[in-house]
């Protein structure tokens, strides 16, 4: 007997322990046998089976927002442009001249770098470079002998090709590999050794090479913070002092800012204010129309009557950058008494704590 006529009988002998398959295929080979079994139900058919509400046809209008009572002492129906000037300015900035100083960990990677090096590359042929007997070929002889045999110039007492050469690691403490050594050995060794005709020059009469300029200026050793040859490896900020609007009161430090007109963009008016403020002897660049930070001062408000004392203001400042010229405050618009160029470290003394936060974060990491 097949598995769909086992299942036949058994429906007909009203049994419901049957599988799933003899179910399905007596629905479609026996209707009539099948007839007497109650359907199975699932929940989704009794949810299904719950009648929904009635919808209303009637539109309910829209909420009404919940009403602000105002928990202060002035009005609650002073808007935003009546307690608040919008103003722009602009952050000008110089860029690093120079790249910054190497840690003493860099520096001995990198020297190490350069003799693993010379431990890799081919060996240095002398006679591709230097014609036999010449005084640049006497000359290499004399500088050769002094390093000892190594074609390079700045890798201190090294031998790739000897049987030391694994050896190329610089020890803790040396000195080896700071930049002063290295360049104190490069330059003894641009001096000439040999004559135009051929004969070797004593040590008295070489002609020293011209030493690279240093890295402080003499703005630096003078504290001068109102050139911009000084910390050629960071970044200076522009930054004036306006004279103080009542007496009493402290002047203080600040970016070039100006009250915004109806009729300017942000980066139009950041650019007039940086003209009316550190005059026009400046080749400058607005870098961009979008605001790199912002500045809010609250409004002042009266304590016994409400009364707006002092309007707030909303500063967004634009990024610059200063390619030739310098700051002049003769004759400028803006009350400005002095100015000076600053490096972020200089900008945390030199600003108010709230207003360095606030323009913090468009800083340069250097």
């Amino acid at each position: 007997m097949s598995a769909s006529s086992r299942g036949a009988a058994l429906l007909r002998s009203q049994q419901r322990s049957i599988c799933l398959q003899c179910r399905t295929q007596a629905r479609v080979l026996a209707p009539a046998v099948f007839s007497n079994v109650a359907p199975r139900r699932f929940y989704s058919a009794e949810a299904s089976a719950i009648p929904s509400p009635p919808t209303s046809t009637t539109t309910l209008p829209p909420p009404h927002p919940p009403v602000t009572t105002s928990t202060g002492t002035h009005a609650a129906t002073s808007t935003s442009s009546q307690i608040y000037r919008i103003k722009s300015g602009v952050i000008l900035t110089r860029p690093p001249l120079l790249t910054r100083d190497l840690t003493p960990f860099e520096e001995s990677f990198y020297f190490y770098q350069k003799r693993l090096n010379e431990r890799l590359t081919a060996p240095f042929r002398k006679d591709f470079y230097f014609k036999k007997d010449t005084a640049a070929d006497l000359d290499w002889r004399i500088k050769l002998k002094e390093r000892h045999g190594v074609p390079a110039k700045d890798i201190g007492r090294y031998n790739p090709r000897g049987r030391m050469a694994w050896n190329d690691e610089v020890l803790v403490g040396s000195q080896t590999s700071s930049r002063k050594h290295m360049v104190e050995k490069l330059l003894a060794d641009a001096e000439m050794r040999v004559s135009e005709d051929g004969e070797e020059i004593p040590a008295e009469d070489r002609v020293p090479v011209e030493k690279p300029m240093p890295r402080r200026t003499e703005a630096d050793e003078k504290g001068d913070v109102k050139r911009l040859d000084r910390a050629l490896d960071k970044t200076l900020y522009l930054v004036v002092k306006k004279k103080a609007e009542k007496e009493g009161e402290e002047a203080k430090w600040m970016f070039p800012t100006g009250v915004v007109p109806t009729d300017e963009g942000l980066h139009e008016t950041a650019a007039r204010i940086l003209a009316e403020s550190a005059g026009v002897n400046m080749n400058t660049w607005i870098v961009g129309r979008v605001p790199v930070a912002h500045h809010v001062v609250r409004p002042v408000f009266g304590q016994k009557d409400g009364a707006l004392l002092k309007k707030g203001e909303k500063i967004f400042f634009l990024k610059g950058r200063i390619m030739a010229g310098q700051a002049d405050l003769t004759d400028n618009l803006h009350d400005l008494v002095d100015f000076k160029w600053l490096t972020q470290e200089e900008l945390r003394s030199a600003l108010a704590e709230e207003y360095f936060h606030s323009v913090k974060g468009m800083f340069a990491e250097r």
